[in-house]
């Protein structure tokens, strides 16, 4: 509900969280509420990056460090920022690299490893002493400060020998979060990004603008050869679409202007009637301040001035025409006569004035009945043209009789103008027509059926869409891979990719977003990518290609890279279609059932029949197929005759693969994980898997695939609930 007040809403959500997060298996993080934004929060995206002179000195990691503890804890202060999500690079970690021979060896598990971690990486306070009138404060120190302290803390101390200490059994070193996602740039390789999330319902330009100052600040704080250069801002978008509003208004008023002047044939005339304009337009500006109704693209751009002015102009003519027919005089009219001529005038043609402005006024009252996205996007433009004619109707009752009462010239009588001259030429020529006309009346009206009826079955072979298509500026392609293809190999498809649309003369700069980051803000696998192109400002672009035109042409190009499927959308535009209907493309067919297969089957006879409809593009179905994963089943009686648990074997895999947490390391105010897991070189394989030595309850050591069967299964990629049931769509956009 629009008017549910966010933090009690995020409260309500957060208390049900709460209730979750107890219920979560061992191993799965809690869920957790997202920032206060919305899903078209993503106002200014950067890279951060070194420059070629010291290209070799800045490695992934530690760009990646100065982005979310220099550059990002810095933006976050800016007001109207929610979160700063960082991407790409390498998330710095202190990496426990585990010999599982070597542990083995020494009848121990990564269980063991990971228990001397915890227990001997922490602080503790002991309250205070009181000596000779002082008070002593009691701390504890006994964290970890760098790798060497990892190293030597104790894991085993046996009878017999030396105690075992962790840099005995592992290699301690700094390493890297597992990684689910990558940034790459321009065909050049990776780069490290920052996204700004604005805070819901703030002022974007603003926002942006003190994002654009903070950043000034924080480069002349930043090591030498480290560049941040923005690559999106939502401010240019802004500020296009207001440069189209300001062009509107203005073009639309001196048109107005002209045609006025033109035809009234008198300039105080002309200046009276167009002076409506600009104060309707502030009489709305203030009722829409009132009611909370935006000024957008859709609100101001619609207005038509000629509708403002209809009142006024009916008003100042009838004075011009009542003048024109009193009998000449010597010298002007005087005041007190003027006044009463023009009260006579426009108080004949006051209701025809009020009631065409009315007439025109309850046209747009449907729209103010539409509801959803449509209401959200049309009501604003419904309320501010209303407004101004309100707006304009008083005027035209109050202000327009006065001011012709004090500035139309108070001479009487007949008067030839260019306009008079004008209109007897028009009337000279339209006259003949309307002679012949009225003598062939058959013939009139047999032809205007005819255009009708062709006009309407011209009509009904029209498309047509509901919602308007803006034109962003820039693009958002769509790059999905084969299922289950990797990181690196979508990385190496980016690259391709980035190089074919960086030959385009039109192309500024291209940016891929491929997979998740490590908070996953946007859910998606590694192989799908979100390719922004952005584009030089089209007054600048050289080729006579249009916006669609260039799209589709970069779209025709990149259907040279064999196996992978290309869409064509826009940033924002790609965003709303996700938040209204949960995907991304503009028509979703969505198919609900119990059964993946089932729906998979029926989603693919539904792509088949869309992909024949005249206009529709590349019909794209949601990806649930198979994916290969190295599926453990563990074998009950095994378990049993053995003793082992799975909450054990569960814990030894986790660890071994993904990497368990176990401490935190500090270097001043940066806090990193202290990570154990298996060394690369034994988790390179379904074998390494099999082989994993797992640790029963009296202590054996025995290999996994000894206690479960370890085999390659496809498995759902995915599966996507809405209201509870099982959901897989056929997605296709309008061409």
């Amino acid at each position: 509900d629009d008017d549910m007040d966010t933090y009690l809403a995020r409260q309500l959500v957060n208390e049900r969280l709460q209730q979750v997060a107890g219920t979560m298996p061992t191993g799965v993080d809690p869920p957790f509420l997202a920032p206060m934004s919305t899903g078209l929060g993503e106002v200014f995206q950067y890279v951060v990056r070194a420059d070629s002179a010291h290209h070799e000195a800045f490695d992934a990691m530690q760009l990646r460090e100065l982005q979310d503890w220099v550059i990002g804890r810095q933006l976050l202060g800016v007001p109207g920022v929610a979160e700063i999500n960082g991407f790409g690079g390498e998330l710095k970690q202190f990496e426990v690299a585990v010999d599982p021979v070597r542990l083995q060896a020494m009848g121990l598990g990564l269980g063991d490893v990971i228990d001397a971690l915890q227990r001997n990486n922490a602080n503790t306070g002991g309250a205070y002493i009181e000596h000779a009138n002082n008070a002593y404060f009691i701390r504890g120190v006994g964290l970890a400060t760098g790798l060497d302290d990892i190293g030597r803390i104790v894991v085993d101390t046996p009878r017999e020998g030396a105690p075992l200490l962790v840099r005995d059994v592992a290699t301690v070193r700094l390493g890297a979060a597992p990684r689910y996602g990558a940034m790459t740039r321009d065909g050049e390789g990776e780069v490290v990004g920052g996204i700004v999330m604005m805070l819901k319902g703030g002022n974007a330009s603003e926002v942006v603008e003190r994002v654009q100052t903070k950043l000034d600040e924080i480069r002349a704080g930043l090591p030498e050869g480290v560049v941040v250069e923005p690559f999106l801002d939502r401010a240019d978008l802004v500020g296009r679409a207001m440069r189209t509003v300001r062009n509107n208004l203005v073009e639309g008023a001196l048109i107005v202007i002209i045609v006025l002047v033109l035809f009234l044939g008198q300039l105080r005339a002309g200046l009276i009637v167009a002076s409506v304009i600009p104060l309707s337009m502030l009489f709305a500006l203030i009722l829409m301040q009132l009611t909370g109704v935006t000024g957008n693209l859709m609100s101001l751009g619609a207005i038509d001035f000629g509708l403002v002015v209809d009142g006024a102009v009916i008003i100042v003519e009838a004075v011009l025409f009542r003048l024109h027919h009193l009998p000449k005089r010597d010298g002007l009219l005087p005041r007190s006569a003027m006044d009463e001529e023009v009260q006579h005038a426009a108080g004949r043609m006051m209701s025809a004035a009020t009631f065409g402005q009315l007439i025109i006024l309850i046209v747009y009252i449907p729209i103010l009945a539409l509801t959803g996205v449509e209401g959200k996007m049309f009501r604003p433009m419904a309320l501010t043209v209303v407004y101004a004619i309100i707006g304009a109707i008083v005027l035209s009752l109050t202000y327009v009789p006065v001011m012709s009462a004090l500035f139309v010239p108070r001479r009487t009588g007949p008067t030839v103008t260019f306009s008079d001259r004008m209109m007897d030429r028009f009337t000279r020529a339209y006259r003949p027509l309307l002679d012949r006309a009225l003598r062939h009346t058959k013939l009139v009206i047999g032809l205007s059926i005819a255009l009708l009826a062709s006009a309407v079955f011209a009509f009904t072979r029209m498309g047509g869409e509901f919602i308007p298509q803006l034109e962003e500026g820039d693009f958002a392609f769509h790059s999905i891979l084969p299922k289950g293809a990797s990181l690196s190999a979508s990385i190496a498809n980016n690259t391709n990719v980035e190089r074919i649309i960086k030959q385009f003369p039109e192309v500024k700069d291209v940016v891929s977003k491929t997979g998740t980051a490590e908070v996953p803000m946007d859910i998606m696998s590694p192989e799908m990518t979100d390719v922004l192109i952005l584009l030089h400002d089209k007054d600048d672009w050289t080729t006579g290609r249009g916006y669609w035109e260039l799209a589709d042409t970069i779209y025709n190009a990149l259907h040279r890279i064999p196996g992978v499927f290309f869409e064509i959308n826009q940033p924002i535009q790609m965003r709303s279609n996700e938040l209204m209907t949960g995907v991304r493309q503009d028509i979703a067919v969505k198919l609900f059932g119990p059964d993946i297969d089932t729906l998979l089957h029926y989603a693919k006879e539904v792509a088949e029949a869309v992909g024949t409809v005249e206009g529709a593009g590349e019909p794209a179905i949601e990806r649930v197929e198979g994916t290969p994963q190295i599926t453990i089943t563990y074998d009950r009686e095994r378990l049993a005759a053995l003793g082992a648990d799975v909450d054990e074997l569960n814990r030894t895999v986790r660890a071994a693969f993904a990497g368990e947490p176990a401490g935190s390391v500090y270097e001043g105010e940066r806090r990193f994980d202290v990570v154990v897991r298996a060394d690369s070189a034994h988790r390179a394989s379904l074998a390494d898997v099999a082989s994993l030595y797992v640790r029963t309850r009296d202590g054996r050591q025995v290999p996994l695939d000894q206690l479960a069967e370890v085999a390659f299964v496809p498995t759902p990629a995915q599966i996507t609930h809405e209201n509870t049931q099982r959901r897989i769509y056929v997605g296709v956009n309008a061409r």
